[in-house]
């Protein structure tokens, strides 16, 4: 009778140490200090008082990067926000290796992102957005390894540019659509001159077709009402009436 006091303790005891992890969870174990294993996820059993854990979780983490003023390449300030992903691969060597894996990834990407920024001129970083942030995945990725840490994916939000930047990038877009617009009309002209140039060389030969182009041509200048049409006659056509009129005049 005297025992079960103590064997009722006991099996409290044994108890206590009873831990659940969830399935996207894993327990890094410590015995008197010293790292022992990885528990989980499920069900598993500490020794009280000489084990104790610390739990991380294992899925994917979204960090915002918080908008960062840099200057670029060719000395142009900007404002850049951007967002990473990540994920622990390896709990053990997040928890001993680095003392706050979250603040160490943030810390060291935020450095990373402005320095990136610095090696590119303005255009490349609007420009080519994909590349830079492959770069940045792979510079971030590189350093948080030994953390045991996974850098999965990394994208810039928003890139601020300067009002009085925006003004200049504004007609500097103006002036090449403009170019655009003044290089199709001048190879539309060129085009139109060299057809014109080869139906005048077909009509050169042809007095009959010479003279159903005029003919087509005051058809077309007729169309409208209220135009005043000059019709220019040819002296042949004019002596050839010249003679008729002469020769009813003499019967």
């Amino acid at each position: 009778m005297t025992l079960l006091p103590y064997l009722g303790l006991l099996v409290a005891i044994l108890l206590s140490g009873l831990r659940i992890a969830q399935e996207y969870q894993r327990a890094i174990v410590f015995r008197l200090g010293r790292f022992q294993s990885i528990k989980g996820p499920g069900l598993y059993w500490l020794i009280p008082f000489i084990e104790r854990q610390q739990k991380v979780d294992i899925r994917t983490k979204t960090v915002d990067l918080e908008q960062q003023e840099t200057i670029t390449k060719d000395s142009v300030t900007i404002k850049v926000n951007a967002v990473l992903w990540f994920k622990i691969t390896n709990p053990e060597d997040a928890i001993i290796r680095v003392a706050n894996y979250n603040m160490a990834v943030y810390q060291f990407s935020v450095t990373a992102l402005r320095n990136i920024i610095g090696q590119h001129t303005l255009d490349e970083v609007l420009r080519e957005r994909e590349q830079i942030n492959g770069t940045l995945q792979k510079i971030v990725d590189a350093a948080t390894q030994p953390w045991g840490i996974k850098i999965e994916m990394v994208e810039m939000k928003d890139v601020e540019i300067p009002e009085g930047m925006q003004r200049a990038m504004a007609r500097e877009a103006e002036a090449i659509r403009e170019k655009r617009a003044r290089i199709v009309k001048a190879e539309a002209e060129l085009e139109a001159s060299i057809k014109l140039t080869q139906g005048a060389k077909e009509m050169e030969g042809s007095t009959i077709a010479l003279e159903l182009r005029r003919m087509q041509m005051l058809a077309e200048i007729g169309i409208d009402n209220n135009t005043t049409t000059i019709v220019m006659i040819p002296s042949e056509f004019m002596n050839a009436a010249r003679s008729v009129t002469e020769l009813l005049a003499k019967k």
